[in-house]
C-alpha cells in the first residue's frame, strides 16, 4: 500500500490527544475524518465546552463527528461513509467491536504506559505514584477488552524523581506522536508483527491504573515521606493531592491542594501532621520519617500559590495540624 492510499480517522478528546493529530496532518497524511466528544457545558456559567481535538479539527477543516453513543446507527452510517481504512484512537473511549472491527487494517490505540504494565485509565498517575523511573508509550491493535491487544511498537522514557503527572504526560504526549506515525508507517509498509500480550506478562506481575476518585486523592501522613511525595507529584496537576488542616482544635477544618513538594530526611520528634513554617518563606508537615515541604498548594477558594506567595497574606498558628487520615 502506498501511504496516498490511506485514509485515517482519528479519534481522542484531550490535549494529549492533539498533538498526535496535529503531527500527523503536518506530515501530510491522510485524515478524512475525526471522532470526539459531545460538546457539553462547563464552568460557572455553562458556556458550552469543545474538546481540544475538535478545536484543532476545526481549525484544518477536519470532518467532525461526535457521537453520544458509540452504536447509534446515524453515527455508524456517517464513520462508514469515511471509507477509512485505518482508525487512530489516542485518549477516547472504549470503542464497541462495531466501531473497532470497520477499518481492513483496524484500529489501533496509543497507550501512555509500557503494556502490558498499567492497563486501565490513569496510567500516567499511577506510574508515579508508584515511583516508578521508567515509563512509556505504546501502540496496540484494539480488540474486546481493555488495552489487552497486541502490540506493535513501544518506546520507553525515564521519569526523574522530581517530575509530575504533568511533566510525564508532556514527555509522553511528544513520544506518543513519533511513535504513532512509525506504526503508521510500518502499516503501510506491511512490516508489522504485533505481539501477543499473554506470552509477553507471563512471569511478570502485572500493576494496573484504574480511574482516579476524590478519595483516592487525600494525603494520609501517616505514610512514608517518599510514598506521600509521589502520590502528590503523581496527581499533580489534576485531580491533585489534598488533605485539610485546623489552626487549632476549636477552628473549622480547611481544605488545601498540594501541586508540588518535597520530602526532607530531617529527625525530629514532633506530632505527626504538626506544621512548621518561618512565616516567610516555607511551609513544612511533620511525617514519620522527616517533613514534607509543601511547595505548591491552594486553598480552597483560592488561587494555586507557591509557599512564600501564600505566607504573604496567610498566617499558620502554632498549634496548626493537617488532619492525619
Amino acid at each position: 500500500m502506498n501511504k496516498a492510499d490511506l485514509r485515517i480517522v482519528f479519534m481522542g478528546t484531550p490535549e494529549f490527544a492533539v498533538t498526535i493529530l496535529k503531527t500527523l496532518v503536518e506530515q501530510k497524511y491522510n485524515v478524512v475524518g475525526v471522532v470526539t466528544v459531545p460538546d457539553k457545558p462547563a464552568g460557572r456559567g455553562l458556556k458550552i465546552h469543545e474538546s481540544d481535538v475538535k478545536k484543532y479539527a476545526v481549525s484544518v477543516g477536519l470532518p467532525v463527528l461526535q457521537p453520544v453513543k458509540m452504536k447509534d446507527p446515524d453515527f455508524l452510517h456517517a464513520l462508514s461513509a469515511l471509507n477509512a481504512n485505518l482508525q487512530i484512537v489516542v485518549a477516547f473511549r472504549m470503542l464497541p467491536e462495531v466501531v473497532w472491527a470497520m477499518p481492513s487494517l483496524g484500529t489501533f490505540n496509543l497507550h501512555a504506559s509500557l503494556l502490558p504494565q498499567y492497563r486501565g485509565a490513569a496510567p500516567i498517575n499511577h506510574a508515579i505514584i508508584n515511583g516508578e523511573n521508567k515509563s512509556g508509550v505504546t501502540t496496540f491493535l484494539i480488540d474486546k477488552e481493555i488495552d489487552t491487544g497486541k502490540i506493535m511498537f513501544s518506546e520507553a522514557v525515564d521519569i526523574p524523581f522530581d517530575y509530575s503527572a504533568g511533566d510525564l504526560h508532556n514527555d509522553l504526549m511528544k513520544v506518543g506522536a513519533t511513535l504513532v506515525v512509525k506504526t503508521v508507517d510500518a502499516i503501510v509498509a506491511g512490516d508489522v508483527s504485533p505481539r501477543n500480550q499473554t506470552e509477553m506478562s507471563e512471569n511478570m506481575v502485572l500493576k494496573t491504573a484504574p480511574k482516579i476518585f476524590r478519595e483516592h486523592c487525600k494525603v494520609d501522613w501517616t505514610k512514608g515521606s517518599t510514598e506521600i511525595h509521589n502520590q502528590i507529584r503523581g496527581l499533580s496537576p489534576y485531580p491533585a493531592a489534598w488533605s485539610l488542616f485546623r489552626q487549632n482544635l476549636e477552628s473549622q477544618p480547611i481544605e488545601f491542594k498540594i501541586f508540588k513538594a518535597e520530602p526532607l530526611a530531617e529527625p525530629h520528634q514532633l506530632e505527626v501532621g504538626s506544621v512548621i513554617t518561618d512565616g516567610k518563606r516555607f511551609i513544612k508537615v511533620a511525617v514519620n520519617d522527616g517533613f514534607i515541604n509543601l511547595k505548591e498548594l491552594q486553598l480552597a477558594g483560592k488561587k494555586r500559590l507557591s509557599a512564600e506567595e501564600l505566607l504573604r497574606g496567610f498566617k499558620f498558628s502554632a498549634t496548626a495540624l493537617v488532619l492525619v487520615h
